[in-house]
């Protein structure tokens, strides 16, 4: 494969999913580990993405800088928190993981509506500190460098106290069979907690990430209860979906 469309494939799956690992890239393109390092770093140099230790991560990913110029598919993203801000109410308790679809869906909220967010994104508490009515709490615990979310101990014990209504979970990868996954173990515990402490489980992702697996299972299809795309439910590409049961918005 040329250099060229190594770059292609590897900002495509930046892009798509916020955070790659070099060795998975290193897998999928099937080069050396240091070929992708030297992709990486000329991407890096070049501002299309930003270096991080073990891979790479969107520039719309970094902490604090939301740019919608910078967001990947921001339009569809903007469909999703569309459908997804009809299933909130006024004093709902809502949790709330990371990523560029979850800060679109933050951004989407009415001013006037009345909500407790409990969330590890620091991206996302920020968003949500600009409304006026809603009571946001950071979970606490080790901040993860390349996510910007908070892990570890105090976040577990804190999701272990908590009793939410709703949780919206924002995923790099979803499959019908091997449920929800991510490659960071660390995410992997806290979103598994965050599962155990809500009552109803919201999935919020793009369609290009559906039928994708990673290495940690978070939780299977059958702990879901909605899926919300940027297709129609109808769409053929969530067939698979519908047949295990999931509401799909």
């Amino acid at each position: 494969m040329l250099k060229e469309e190594r770059h292609d494939f590897i900002l495509n799956e930046v892009r798509i999913r916020n955070r790659v690992l070099l060795s998975d890239l290193a897998a999928r393109l099937e080069v050396s580990e240091d070929t992708v390092r030297r992709d990486l770093t000329e991407l890096h140099l070049l501002g299309k993405l930003k270096k991080v230790h073990g891979g790479a991560v969107a520039k719309s990913f970094t902490p604090f800088s939301f740019r919608q110029e910078e967001i990947y598919d921001h339009q569809n993203k903007q469909i999703i928190a569309r459908k997804a801000a009809r299933l909130l109410t006024h004093d709902m308790v809502v949790l709330i993981t990371g990523g560029t679809t979850n800060l679109e869906f933050v951004t989407q909220l009415p001013e006037e509506i009345h909500l407790t967010y409990l969330t590890p994104s620091l991206q996302v508490a920020m968003q949500l500190g600009q409304l006026p009515h809603v009571d946001t709490i950071l979970l606490g615990g080790k901040v993860a460098k390349d996510a910007q979310v908070t892990f570890g101990m105090d976040a577990l014990r804190i999701l272990s106290q908590t009793r939410a209504d709703i949780c919206f979970l924002g995923t790099g990868h979803l499959d019908p069979v091997n449920g929800v996954s991510e490659f960071d173990w660390e995410v992997v515990q806290l979103k598994k907690a965050m599962i155990n402490s809500s009552r109803k489980i919201v999935l919020l992702t793009l369609s290009a990430k559906l039928n994708s697996t990673q290495r940690y299972q978070i939780c299977g299809v059958n702990q879901i209860h909605t899926l919300i795309t940027e297709l129609h439910p109808q769409d053929p590409a969530l067939a698979d979906f519908r047949a295990v049961g999931l509401e799909i918005i």
